[in-house]
């Protein structure tokens, strides 16, 4: 699954396209955890406007780059939420843990 990172300072954007789910993302995360490593980024603003599909993985994938942001006083938001992904995210609760615009 493509993912591509811009950072600036302690922002990082991460833009996922395609697919999230069961099948991509453990290399999605693994991908995320380089990123996040690399820049030490505190804020990470996670861009979805390419993203067809997303099941239960997707939450999984959010919450993790939470805790890592929350763990270091840093903040999430999500953008570009297709309908489909967003019923997802909302469903789940996450809404209530980073903003998803």
């Amino acid at each position: 699954m493509p993912m591509t990172h811009e950072g600036e300072g302690f922002h990082l954007t991460l833009t996922v396209t395609g697919d999230v789910d069961h099948h991509g993302a453990k290399g999605l995360m693994a991908q995320i955890d380089r990123e996040l490593e690399a820049t030490l980024a505190r804020d990470v603003t996670v861009d979805l406007s390419g993203v067809t599909f997303m099941d239960s993985s997707g939450i999984a994938v959010l919450l993790r780059i939470y805790r890592r942001a929350a763990e270091i006083g840093g903040t999430v938001t999500v953008q570009g939420t297709p309908v489909q992904a967003l019923k997802v995210l909302r469903t789940a609760g996450l809404s209530k843990l980073m903003k998803i615009e």
